[in-house]
């Protein structure tokens, strides 16, 4: 521990030191490893693939509270633009700058630290506690929290509370859980027509041309009005592409990738009908590719989120909200079991920007509140 700082900052310091761009963990797994098994934890790797991922289990009775998150980081970017190199960890205006530095290493330290200190103050604690962390979340995200939870399912491990250290604050720390996600739809749409010179239009079939009305029709949809929970289900086109690169050709295909977020006021299944049905109805030739890369989930108002808030305001003096927008987490493979999950982690203004920063105050204020959360979830029996 650097002498100079708490040992939340001090931790986070050496994990971002780490060059862990995913799916490498590059030993940051090791390092908390050895914070853990001191304390009681029998640790396993469940490593898949080139992916790291770690379970640490202190305990063998319920209610489990697991702490969860990732040590992979996404590329840095341009290195010269970065203010300081961006796995130095340097210290500036009082915020750590480094890939990571608030998704999700600092929330990664503030968990660790927070648990060494829980078990160290209460080691006789009711019901069990552990930390699964994998490399395979800001990639393709198949061969980690996924295959950790297969495991513990097939030998009948429950989950009963999850906290994720994503980064979901919003102005100030603390002011923003997420107890919920929209699902998450991707398409690769290919809209087929016939190549030829645009000298001659008539013997040739301009794909372009004719998705055109069809992609206007597809923007204009209203998909639904959201619910009390989730906001309105959104579709963005991310990617349009056509052509030979030649300005005299008509192109033969066209490729569209979208992507919705979805609530569950709509089914996966009415979006697949409507997109298709819309592609029929313009008299295009096409066919389409869905990726379900995440299904929606909440957890509404009850223990965990009761906890959580009551945590976040006795340190902060702040009311978080609850709250359902943004990305996709590992949370939608934690959810399906049962668990009641939560999010909750630093400010997000800064993730996968050049100079990401969190605030060191802000990480040691956030091991204070995730201490205060399995405190409540375990120093003392929950009711039935």
């Amino acid at each position: 521990m650097n002498p100079a700082y708490s040992d939340s900052v001090s931790l986070l310091i050496d994990l971002i030191k780490r060059d862990s761009v995913t799916p490498e963990d590059n030993g940051c797994q090791a390092m908390i490893q050895k914070r853990l098994e001191p304390l009681g934890f029998v640790v396993e790797t469940m490593d898949s693939g080139q992916v790291s991922n770690l379970w640490a289990r202190r305990g063998t009775q319920a209610p489990l509270v697991v702490f969860a998150g990732h040590t992979d980081v996404v590329p840095t970017g341009d290195v010269s633009a970065w203010s300081s190199p961006p796995f130095a960890a340097n210290i500036l205006d009082g915020h750590v700058v480094g890939r990571g530095a608030a998704d999700m290493k600092g929330g990664v330290a503030a968990m660790v630290t927070a648990i060494q200190r829980f078990v160290s103050r209460t080691p006789d604690h009711n019901g069990s506690i552990a930390l699964l962390l994998t490399s395979d979340e800001e990639g393709p995200a198949v061969e980690g929290t996924l295959k950790v939870v297969e495991k513990l399912q097939a030998r009948d491990e429950a989950i009963d509370f999850c906290v994720l250290g994503e980064p979901t604050s919003s102005q100030t720390l603390g002011d923003t859980i997420r107890n919920g996600r929209r699902g998450s739809l991707g398409a690769s749409m290919k809209i087929i027509g016939k190549q030829g010179h645009v000298a001659y239009p008539q013997l040739a079939d301009n794909p372009i041309h004719k998705a055109l009305p069809m992609l206007e029709d597809l923007c204009a949809i209203a998909w639904d009005q959201g619910d009390p929970y989730f906001p309105p289900t959104t579709l963005q086109i991310s990617n349009i592409r056509a052509g030979t690169g030649a300005t005299n050709v008509i192109p033969a295909d066209m490729y569209i990738d979208f992507n919705l977020r979805y609530s569950p006021a709509t089914s996966m299944q009415h979006i697949k009908t409507t997109v298709e049905g819309l592609c029929e109805s313009h008299g295009l030739n096409a066919s389409i590719d869905w990726n379900d890369s995440a299904r929606p989930f909440l957890t509404k108002s009850g223990v965990l989120t009761s906890a959580v808030q009551q945590a976040i305001k006795a340190h902060t003096g702040i009311d978080a909200v609850l709250d359902t927008g943004g990305g996709t987490s590992d949370g939608r493979f934690i959810a399906p079991t049962g668990a009641q999950v939560i999010e909750f982690g630093p400010i997000n203004a800064s993730i996968h920007q050049i100079d990401e920063r969190v605030c060191c105050d802000d990480i040691d204020k956030l091991s204070l509140i995730y201490e205060s959360i399995v405190d409540q979830l375990l120093a003392d029996r929950l009711p039935d």
